[in-house]
């Protein structure tokens, strides 16, 4: 009762690496600024940028607008250079919701996850248990979990395991 896991629908994503001259074209061809303050993510009406490092950001976007995004970035980006990768069918999310969502987190990534030290909006990589993972708070009680599909149902798995433990405490 005290938390929810969903799995997402089904996203757009792409891996986007470049330097200092081609983050204003990306952001331009993506339609939002990608962040350049480590942890973070910039959000836009259908879409939203990841900082993942120096020179890499995850962009995700919906679903049917893949192809558009694409065509966007490679216009806007033309002979700058960059390394974009569509990815969409690497990675699935889940949701997590709830008072405890924190909690149930915690029982498989060491990362402080109380509010004030992971505040809405962070985002980072990490590990829960053996799998990578992309943690990113999306709400004081909500966070999406990303992990590459060879790994989502061994994350999901743990995650209801440990949301049994939270019920039967």
């Amino acid at each position: 009762p005290d938390v929810s896991i969903l799995k997402t629908a089904p996203l757009a994503r792409l891996s986007f690496r470049g330097r200092d001259g081609a983050l204003a074209a990306a952001g331009k061809g993506f339609g939002v600024v990608l962040p350049t303050t480590p942890l973070s993510a910039e959000i836009g009406t259908d879409r939203a940028a990841f900082w993942l490092g120096p020179d890499e950001w995850l962009l995700i976007a919906q679903e049917d607008l893949l192809s558009d995004t694409m065509e966007g970035l490679a216009s806007a980006l033309g002979d700058t250079p960059h390394a974009l990768v569509d990815i969409s069918h690497r990675q699935d999310a889940m949701l997590l919701t709830g008072d405890q969502a924190a909690w149930l987190l915690n029982s498989g990534i060491p990362i402080d996850l109380h509010l004030e030290a992971f505040p809405v909006g962070m985002v980072t990589r990490t590990l829960f248990h053996k799998a990578p993972v992309m943690l990113w708070r999306i709400g004081p009680d909500t966070f999406v979990a990303e992990a590459w599909g060879s790994f989502i149902d061994y994350v999901a798995g743990l995650l209801v395991e440990a949301a049994q433990e939270l019920k039967a405490a």
